[in-house]
Parts: C-alpha cells; sequence; structure tokens
C-alpha cells in the first residue's frame, strides 16, 4: 500500500465509524434500531447523492477492495454471533405453533417473490433466470432475528408470551431461509468448475452438528468456568474463520460456515464463555466491521436516476415482501387460535428484516443473482420494512409503556397464546 492509500483508508474508517456511530444513535432516539442510522449512513456516502463526489473523494478506487475484505470479515463475525445467539429450546418451548407460524411467513413471501420475479424479468433478470427468480423468493422471506430481538428487548416484551413466541418464529425462519438459499447457491453454479465440492456440503453440516458440537458440549461441562483466555478466543476465531472458509470453498457462501460455526458453540455448559465471546466480538463488530460492511452496501445503492418505473417496481417489492409475510404469518396465526391483535402484532414483527435482509442481498449482487437497479430498491425494502415495525406494533398493542399491561385477550400474567408461557428470552439479540 502507498501513503496514499494507507491515509484515505484510516481517515475513511474514521468517517464511517464517526457517522454510523452519529446517525446510530438519532435511530435510536426516534425509536429505531440503530442499524437503521447505520444502513443509511452507508447510503449517504454511496452515489446516491452528489453522483458519487462524496464517495470518490473519501473512497477512492484503491482502497475500496481494502473496505470490502474488511466488511466480508464483519459480516463473517456477524454471522457467527447470530449462531451463538440461535437457540433451538425456544422453538422447542413453542410446539407446534411457531413451525406453523415460520412456514407460513417464509413460503407465502416466498412464492410471491417468484411470481414477482418473473414479472420483473425482463426489466430486471440477469443472466441465471432460475437464480434470479429463486433468489428474489428468499429475499422476500428474510426475518433478521437480531434486529427482531432488540425490538423486543427495547419495549420490554423479549420475556413476554408473544415475544417468545416471535423470537422462537424467527428461529424457525433463520433455519428455512438460510436453507433457501443454499439451495439457490447450490443449484446456480457458481462454483464453477468445482461444482462436485457442494456434495461435501451435506457431511460437513452433519459433523458440525453431531460431531463437533457434542465433543465442544463435553468440553465446556467438564470446564463450567473456563475463562476467554487469549488461548481460547484464538481458538473460536481460528474455527470460526476455518468453517467460513469450508463452506466457502465447497461452493456454498462463507456465511453458512460462520453461522453453522456460531450454532456449534454449546449454549447451557458454555454459557459463562459464550457470553464473553459474544461480547468481545460484538463490540468490535458493532463498532468497526459491520459499518464498513454498511458503507460498502451503500456504495452498490444508487437511487439517483429513480424515475417513475422504479418508484413503481420499488412499491410493488413493498407490496409483495410485506403483504407476502402478514398474510403468511398472521393466518398461520388465526388458524391456531390466536387473538386478531396479537396475530397482527406476530406478523408485523416477523417484517422486520434490517441487516439479515442486506447480506442477503450482498450475497445475491457478489453471485450475479441481483443487478445494481433491483438491488437498489432492495435495500430500500428493507429499510422501509425494519422501520415501519415499531410504528405499526405501537399501533396495535401499544406503546412500549403499555406492554407491561395485560395481555391482550387474558388477565395479568396470562397469555392469549394457547399453550405458550413466558420464557427467558432477554438476553437475546445484543447485534443489530
Amino acid at each position: 500500500m502507498t501513503t496514499h492509500q494507507t491515509s484515505s483508508l484510516l481517515l475513511g474508517l474514521a468517517i464511517v465509524v464517526l457517522l454510523a456511530r452519529l446517525l446510530g444513535a438519532l435511530a435510536r432516539r426516534l425509536g429505531q434500531p440503530a442499524v437503521i442510522g447505520e444502513v443509511l449512513a452507508g447510503i449517504a456516502l454511496g452515489p446516491t447523492l452528489f453522483h458519487g463526489a462524496l464517495s470518490d473523494a473519501v473512497f477512492p478506487a484503491g482502497v475500496r477492495p481494502l473496505l470490502g475484505a474488511l466488511a466480508m470479515v464483519g459480516v463473517a463475525v456477524f454471522m457467527f454471533l447470530v449462531g451463538v445467539e440461535w437457540d433451538a429450546g425456544l422453538v422447542r418451548g413453542s410446539g407446534s405453533l411457531a413451525a406453523a407460524v415460520s412456514f407460513g411467513s417464509v413460503l407465502v413471501p416466498f412464492g410471491l417473490g417468484t411470481l414477482l420475479a418473473l414479472y420483473l424479468m425482463d426489466d430486471y433478470g440477469t443472466g441465471d433466470r432460475t437464480a434470479f427468480v429463486l433468489f428474489m423468493g428468499v429475499a422476500m422471506s428474510i426475518t433478521a432475528f437480531p434486529v427482531l430481538a432488540r425490538v423486543l428487548t427495547d419495549r420490554g416484551m423479549a420475556r413476554s408470551p408473544l415475544g417468545v413466541l416471535a423470537l422462537a418464529c424467527a428461529c424457525v425462519d433463520d433455519v428455512l431461509a438460510w436453507s433457501l438459499l443454499a439451495g439457490v447457491v447450490a443449484v446456480s453454479g457458481v462454483a464453477g468448475p468445482g461444482r462436485w465440492r457442494i456434495l461435501l456440503a451435506v457431511p460437513y453440516l452433519l459433523g458440525m452438528l453431531f460431531v463437533l458440537r457434542p465433543l465442544l458440549r463435553r468440553f465446556a461441562a467438564r470446564r463450567p468456568a473456563l475463562p476467554l483466555t487469549p488461548a481460547v478466543f484464538a481458538a473460536v476465531l481460528v474455527g470460526l474463520l476455518l468453517s467460513a472458509a469450508v463452506t466457502e470453498w465447497v461452493g456454498l457462501h462463507y456465511i453458512f460456515g460462520a453461522f453453522l460455526f456460531g450454532v456449534a458453540l454449546p449454549r447451557s455448559a458454555g454459557e459463562r464463555l459464550r457470553g464473553e465471546v459474544h461480547e468481545r466480538l460484538g463490540e468490535l463488530s458493532g463498532t468497526l466491521l459491520l459499518p464498513v460492511f454498511f458503507l460498502v452496501a451503500g456504495l452498490q445503492v444508487d437511487l439517483s436516476r429513480l424515475d417513475a418505473g422504479g418508484l413503481g417496481t420499488l412499491g410493488l417489492i413493498l407490496l409483495v415482501a410485506v403483504g407476502g409475510k402478514f398474510t403468511g404469518a398472521f393466518t398461520a396465526a388465526r388458524l391456531h387460535r390466536m387473538p386478531v391483535r396479537e396475530s397482527a402484532a406476530l406478523a408485523t414483527l416477523l417484517n422486520t428484516r434490517g441487516l439479515t435482509e442486506l447480506i442477503v442481498l450482498n450475497v445475491g449482487l457478489q453471485l450475479g443473482f441481483l443487478g445494481r437497479d433491483v438491488y437498489s430498491l432492495m435495500v430500500v425494502m428493507a429499510v422501509v420494512t425494519t422501520v415501519m415495525a415499531g410504528p405499526l406494533l405501537s399501533w396495535i398493542i401499544g406503546r412500549p409503556a403499555d406492554t407491561a399491561r395485560p395481555a391482550v385477550g387474558g388477565r395479568a400474567g396470562e397469555s392469549a397464546v394457547p399453550g405458550l408461557t413466558a420464557g427467558p428470552a432477554d438476553t437475546v439479540g445484543t447485534v443489530v
């Protein structure tokens, strides 16, 4: 690196961190997750404003590959932390209700998304038509588990029956959405001549879940007070990076390996260790690496040439994204005899997409499933659906100060959700 590149990179990183913190704090003051302000900071530094003059001045072409590398590490760390927070116990505790709502909230928007992709094919389709159609379905199906958990925590609902159910549904949504995305990547042929390696993904998955995870659980059970020493922290980082590298090599994306290694870490036996890993990596990721990812994502968003046709397409995307998710979740909840207001609140919560959606969209852009124009519109959809969750939830069930009142349709301490009780979900969702 030249002196000019080094100074440009360091100056750019300082601007990114500062702007992300300022706009993130502003978003929190407005009752929104900080991730909204950080995403808008990335878009503001991109070509949407001033036709790219600001981004070209602050981030010259020579430093952008370096920013991309930092963003990749940030996404891998974030997906690892999402895997660490993933809790199958939430799903088991909610019975068939969470599974039914989750399937409805994924399959309905997936189907509508594929139909929308067929309609948009002539104007926005890419070279791989099948991949474009399937990917649009996946992108419509995403729920951001960390952002959803943050919303529930901020409203004091993380331990409420409705909050626990929403988190359980988001857990199932994560598995379904990542599985669908993995399937799209696998069938698209992006691995090139080494496509045979995709066959190794299944034994790798089984080995992580049924060999490595039990071994780590036994190790943690024998050392319940194991501190996070530099050696242990280094081992966690090595495992995270190696797992991400393996899934990238076999033809999947590196995010799957990072997520899978997070899931493999033991929960109950290694609670202290998990908490310390989460805290240490979460601070680095949230303060530096994720803002860099938002910048890299924002550099690909160009809304400066948005015309009436583009606004019409954006309206269709929002209609499918919001309507599909809401209809699928609401219908499944009502079929399980949830009250109307709680069903509507649950469907609204599952419409939060946030950072998880941005990661999925960037995967699609990197692999050529999406073009720049439709990518920009989908980023706007991710922001809008996340912003609308809080106000809609307040309109349906009341403001955060009112959430301590009796559950909708029941007395204090009771739940109107059949067969569901409050659970210990207050530690979830510290990463946004």
